[in-house]
């Protein structure tokens, strides 16, 4: 029988063995591992919803965008996407995230005097990074990096710890209340995007649980994809290699290492009427946990699929971001600062990674733990 503990741990044997879907009793759930199956999945809201009492975000931070459908996900959604297009993104970011990992760079390079170069880059810049940079998107009030990251912890393991049959954590619940009094404080204080958000109509709770959706959904998103990027490209030397020769390479990389590992594992839904998936029968109220992992090793799209390959032509083919209409809303700011933090540790001169550092883990989020590195004086 497969473990929660396996799935944490190295999920994708077991997300081959069952694929295209198969039914995990750890989780209670059926698992949607094929390419062609999640995308199914996740572009029929009306058989595949979110719209459930047993959805582990909403059990934490209450109903948003990321756990309504049809008329009320609209409503949710609408007022944050406008900032979050592509063009707007560029328009807005490219200069403060540049700033920003800069000051990031030169505050763990400096005062190293005698000491030989290291530093855990998940602490040092990914994780400062990813709060700096979604607290400027949302105009929230101003807070230390670590205080989010510590409220981030408690509600991320809370939603993981739900999504593996635990209740709510006292933990988890305590910090999403410290975020309700921060992002609440900020709504009539500020012409923010969490204020234009009020001013569409939607109430406080309302307000915060999106913010929170979109506060840790970029924090996660963005702290794992830099932190796995730099772990599958300091495991494989040989692709680090092709990289430093060509750095044009770099951003196929970032999407290579998104297809390997996303932040993101797995999502859940739930059926709304009974139906078959590749012969599995589906009935009406049973979980259906869509892979993204999954989706992203399937060989019917991915030829040697376990391996990361820098020069993958289809690499952006993965579902990292998901599909249908709960396609991530930050997906071109996290890849923008993913790219940013990318190109400067790879300008540190004999970047490698400490043998004790951990590879990623994790069941609904996957990262290192820490990604702790050191380089030439």
């Amino acid at each position: 029988m497969v473990t929660v503990e396996q799935l944490e741990t190295d999920p994708h044997p077991t997300l081959a063995a069952i694929r295209p879907i198969g039914w995990i009793e750890a989780l209670n759930t059926w698992m949607v591992t094929s390419r062609a199956l999640v995308l199914k999945v996740l572009r029929d809201p009306e058989t595949f919803t979110v719209d459930d009492s047993r959805f582990s975000t909403a059990q934490v931070v209450g109903p948003s965008m990321l756990s309504l459908d049809g008329a009320g996900h609209k409503a949710h959604r609408d007022p944050f996407e406008s900032p979050f297009t592509l063009a707007e993104t560029r328009r807005r970011f490219v200069g403060p995230v540049q700033q920003t990992v800069d000051e990031l760079m030169a505050a763990f390079q400096s005062d190293r005097a005698g000491v030989a170069p290291a530093a855990d880059l998940r602490t040092a810049l990914a994780g400062p990074l990813s709060v700096a940079v979604v607290a400027l998107s949302l105009g929230l009030p101003p807070a230390s990096a670590s205080t989010v990251l510590d409220w981030y912890t408690a509600i991320s393991a809370s939603v993981s710890g739900v999504s593996a049959g635990h209740p709510v954590t006292a933990e988890g619940a305590a910090a999403f209340g410290e975020l309700h009094k921060h992002v609440a404080a900020g709504i009539d204080s500020s012409d923010s995007l969490i204020a234009a958000a009020a001013q569409a109509g939607l109430g406080v709770d309302e307000v915060v649980a999106n913010a929170a959706v979109l506060m840790f959904g970029g924090i996660e998103t963005t702290e794992g994809m830099i932190t796995n990027a730099l772990w599958h490209l300091l495991t494989n030397r040989d692709q680090l290699d092709l990289v430093l020769a060509d750095p044009t390479l770099l951003p196929n990389a970032m999407e290579e290492s998104l297809r390997l590992e996303p932040a993101a594992a797995v999502v859940d839904r739930y059926a709304t009427r009974d139906i078959e998936l590749a012969g599995a029968q589906i009935r009406r109220g049973d979980m259906v946990t869509v892979s993204l992992a999954g989706a992203g090793r399937d060989p019917e799209m991915f030829e040697s699929p376990d391996t990361f390959d820098v020069r993958r032509s289809n690499a952006r083919r993965h579902l990292a971001f998901a599909s249908g209409p709960h396609i991530c809303l930050g997906m071109h700011l996290t890849r923008l600062e993913t790219l940013t933090a990318l190109e400067a540790v790879l300008q540190l001169p004999g970047l490698r990674l400490a043998a004790d550092s951990p590879a990623p883990r994790g069941l609904v989020f996957r990262k290192p733990s820490a990604l702790r590195v050191s380089w030439d004086a």
